[in-house]
């Protein structure tokens, strides 16, 4: 082996290694948090977050036996996961057909109605809250899950949409044609051809919209009146009050709420990788 080749070789090898590092070193940063909130579940005492050395001596799941038998969280998950699954279907069913249409075809202002979309996520919350509660309370939905669920599809509907038109663009437009000449309708076309091949796409639509759902506070503090209605991210803010903050019981709840989405994230992880990378490759 010339020495030219041999010193390619050591710095392949050296970038290698510093890659592997600094990858490493990376996964420990996004870890660290959840492994933290973890430690500091197990401590029995609310301020234990405080002195976390001492977690290591009276290390117990009291607080989790606390959380599941004494709180209303199975009623918050049901809930959570009620307005989700109700988000999901919806937000992606909306966000497929608008992304199909305007992928597909011409009609007057459809670059305009992808640019109002895209303009109703610039508003920041604070700003929606307040006319949103006004329109809510003028239809009766206040307090209820079908309320919740319209507005948490109003918030991903726009970002899924734009993110399945640019998936769409990426499918030859040559099917299209064939399910045309097959004697297909446009709504036949679109069902029992471009959405089956558009599944890794979906699955990144619905994730996000799961997501939003899932974890969303300030609209379900706000238009959920009956704790016996609130989700699991409404419950986990319950236990921080004005005068006294129970951290040990907010830490637990916080991983159990954690657990299902990385299911979910588990099973879906590789239509979420293809979904996301085929989008971008066209549109």
């Amino acid at each position: 082996m010339t020495p030219k080749a041999v010193s390619r070789d050591q710095g392949r090898r050296r970038t290698a290694v510093l890659s592997h590092l600094a990858l490493s070193l990376a996964s420990l940063v996004a870890l660290f948090p959840v492994g933290w909130l973890f430690f500091v579940s197990l401590g029995p005492d609310k301020d234990d977050y405080l002195h976390p050395g001492r977690i290591w001596s009276k290390l117990t799941f009291s607080n989790y036996a606390f959380v599941t038998q004494h709180t209303h969280f199975f009623s918050w998950l049901g809930n959570t996961a009620l307005i989700a699954f109700a988000t999901c279907v919806i937000g992606v069913m909306f966000a497929a057909t608008t992304g199909y249409a305007v992928s597909r075809m011409r009609f007057p202002g459809y670059k305009k109605l992808m640019w109002v979309l895209l303009v109703t996520q610039m508003f920041p919350i604070a700003v929606l809250i307040v006319p949103m509660y006004q329109i809510l309370g003028d239809l009766g939905l206040i307090d209820t899950y079908g309320g919740l669920i319209l507005v948490y599809c109003t918030t991903a509907v726009p970002y899924c949409a734009w993110m399945l038109k640019g998936y769409f663009d990426s499918i030859p437009i040559e099917i299209d044609e064939a399910g045309r000449v097959d004697g297909l309708t446009p709504f036949g076309t679109f069902f029992r051809l471009i959405l089956p091949l558009a599944r890794p796409g979906l699955a990144v639509a619905a994730f996000y919209t799961c997501l939003t759902a899932w974890g969303e506070v300030a609209f379900a503090s706000t238009f959920m009146l009956d704790d016996g209605k609130y989700t699991l991210a409404v419950g986990l803010a319950s236990f921080v009050s004005q005068h006294d903050a129970q951290w040990n019981y907010m830490a637990a709840t916080a991983v159990l709420i954690a657990i299902p989405v990385s299911a979910v994230f588990y099973l879906v992880q590789k239509h979420l990788v293809t979904g996301m990378t085929a989008g971008a490759t066209k549109g």
